[in-house]
């Protein structure tokens, strides 16, 4: 039921209306750099290409059988949306927030699917900080395992880290995002942590006559600056210290240890990818590149409480925990989107007494998990922004829609 859909008139152009990497070769205009991959125009052709850009693993599916996702088709592109001062068709909706992909389940089933931007069902698509998600569900398994105590400081795990903020620092709190921790999430901010990991990442070129960094070697530079413990605060390199962590209590990669751990079990359509460092570390707060329907796969695991078919895949605990977090603890400006909401375990909570949850990335990534009308919406995004709030209020909206249309709701 994968129908790839051509923009209305008036809505943002596609990579290829822009030219972006159109000839043989391109003009110089044209191709993305380091320096502007992931930002407007470029980035509606790189989502889709990260791996021509910057050095990749590969996350294996494994020889098996591809899942089955069941299809009971709706028809939901005329479904009319309302939002601030007008209603709107719903293939409209999705195309005027930059979607690339867009597809919800509902009872087990695919009911809606679509295809923006040139993407098709077998592109891998980045997922900016959905990744971060992906990397919370698997400590879950490795937890499960009994490999990891979420209550002993970090250095108990990686010794090196006693000279950074992080080695008092325990798995839950960095889970939850609470550390007390210093980090800068200021996207494309010269000087900022954020852009420091970005460079170390290899996602961003290092300066003329600097050194080339890698990942933890950021990490280790990191002071706290506050007790472990506190308010939410949220920092994408807390998803890389629980990398390191996953990978020392393992003594496995983090792309092969979730290749055998979850993405072979779930099975995924397609091998994925991590984007690494020249240590060859895996970027785990943003990295992760895989097709829509397998990030679909990823929520309707989460939907079914960690199983797959037969296979209990993440202990049940686990995602039951990630749906019950602290709001008192967690304030503006993530408020704003979330008024009822919570994080944990790398996955924001939308609504505390509903327990419906998201995993949600800047540029417009998002899977979202609702069990109380079993629905899962997965969208790939490429937004002219890193955080742009109307987009993610029409998603929304978008979404609960649906929901209604789907359940019935009045």
């Amino acid at each position: 039921m994968a129908n790839t859909t051509l923009p209305p008139r008036g809505a943002p152009k596609t990579a290829r209306q822009l030219g972006i990497m159109e000839g043989f070769p391109p003009p110089p205009e044209k191709r993305p750099t380091l320096e502007n991959w992931d930002l407007p125009p470029f980035n509606r052709w790189s989502f889709q290409n990260v791996r021509s850009l910057i050095p990749s693993v590969d996350v294996f599916r494994g020889y098996g059988p591809e899942g089955t996702l069941p299809e009971a088709p709706e028809p939901l592109d005329d479904l009319p949306v309302a939002l601030e001062g007008e209603t709107v068709p719903l293939a409209r909706v999705l195309a005027d927030t930059y979607s690339d992909g867009f597809l919800v389940m509902h009872r087990g089933c695919v009911v809606y699917e679509r295809y923006f931007n040139g993407m098709a069902p077998e592109a891998l698509h980045l997922s900016q900080s959905v990744a971060k998600s992906v990397v919370g569900l698997l400590a879950g398994v490795i937890h499960g395992d009994g490999l990891l105590d979420l209550d002993a400081p970090l250095a108990d795990l990686v010794p090196e880290l006693a000279a950074c903020g992080y080695g008092s620092a325990t798995l839950d709190q960095v889970l939850d995002m609470r550390s007390g921790v210093r980090f800068t999430e200021d996207y494309n901010t010269p000087g900022s942590d954020m852009t420091r990991i970005d460079i170390a990442a290899g996602w961003r070129p290092h300066g003329p006559g600097e050194a080339q960094t890698t990942i933890r070697d950021v990490i280790l530079t990191l002071p706290q600056i506050r007790e472990h413990g506190g308010v939410f605060d949220y920092r994408s390199i807390e998803t890389d210290m629980v990398a390191w962590a996953v990978e020392r209590a393992t003594g496995e990669a983090l792309a092969p240890l979730l290749s055998h751990r979850i993405w072979q079990r779930i099975g995924a359509g397609r091998d994925a990818y991590f984007t690494v460092d020249t240590a060859g570390t895996a970027l785990a707060d943003g990295g992760f590149n895989a097709t829509l329907r397998d990030y679909a796969r990823i929520g309707l695991l989460v939907l079914n409480r960690g199983r797959a078919g037969d296979d209990q895949i993440v202990p049940e605990a686990w995602i039951d925990a990630m749906r019950q977090g602290d709001h008192s603890v967690f304030g503006e400006p993530w408020s704003l989107n979330y008024p009822n909401g919570a994080y944990r375990r790398f996955w924001w909570i939308r609504d505390a007494d509903r327990g419906d949850i998201c995993a949600v990335g800047v540029f417009g990534q998002l899977i979202y998990v609702d069990p109380e009308s079993d629905m899962v919406v997965a969208k790939l995004s490429t937004w002219p922004d890193f955080l742009m709030p109307a987009l993610s209020r029409k998603t929304f909206r978008a979404i609960d829609t649906i929901r209604d249309a789907l359940t019935g709701a009045p």
